[in-house]
């Protein structure tokens, strides 16, 4: 089944018929996301990033909503796994952006 992009998405950047966001909005939100949860857990990027297995300037760079300098963050599954694991969550409370 092939949608074209004038379904998904209307001119005010909101999804028209898809409840999904677009990417770079997922971004932003995810890089705050994880400043809160280091914030209200006192925790450094450092030790984030060695509890998920990452290295500290990638963390880093999630924080800034980037992958690589210039490029949206983009984490693998196993990724966002290993950090709501950092953090003692799980994954779907990582992903809510309501809070």
């Amino acid at each position: 089944m092939v949608l074209s992009s004038a379904l998904l998405w209307d001119s005010t950047d909101m999804c028209a018929r898809s409840r999904y966001q677009k990417p770079e909005s997922f971004t932003t939100q995810l890089a705050t996301r994880l400043k809160v949860l280091r914030s209200e857990r006192s925790l450094s990027q450092e030790r984030v990033a060695y509890a998920a297995g990452i290295s500290a300037y990638t963390y880093q760079k999630f924080e800034k909503g980037e992958s690589r300098p210039g490029e949206p963050l983009n984490p693998r599954l196993s990724t966002l796994l290993a950090l709501a694991d950092a953090f003692e969550i799980d994954i779907t409370e990582l992903l809510d952006f309501r809070k």
